[in-house]
């Protein structure tokens, strides 16, 4: 067994879709029926599904689930991500471990695993 694709439930897929194109800079790989967003990243695959999100949690570390990206340069990914528009919410303990949310809520963490 193992993992095929992660698969994350956003109120609106398609307006999602921004966020992780322009923002993160997933690729689009497919749209099907105009409400399910396919994403990828290297080799990792993302389905954006309608859903019905629960409330996001105040910190990262009281969240459910957090999604981890890897960066090889940190400095250089944070001032490209805020760059693009995206707000920092502080870290995980620590500053090589910054954090953030996407529209819905859902948490995310950057780090680089060779500095972590």
């Amino acid at each position: 067994m193992k993992f095929g694709h992660v698969e994350i439930f956003v109120k609106d897929p398609v307006r999602s879709r921004d966020f992780y194109e322009s923002v993160l800079g997933f690729k689009v790989i497919d749209i099907q029926d105009e409400l399910f967003v396919w994403l990828k990243s290297d080799e990792f695959h993302l389905l954006l599904r309608p859903g019905n999100p629960a409330e996001s949690s105040a910190e990262y570390s009281s969240s459910n689930t957090g999604f981890v990206l890897y960066t090889d340069d940190l400095p250089g990914t944070v001032e490209r991500l805020q760059a693009n528009g995206l707000r920092f919410n502080g870290n995980d303990g620590s500053e090589k471990c910054p954090t953030f949310r996407d529209p819905d809520g859902n948490w995310f963490q950057l780090v680089n695993p060779n500095d972590h």
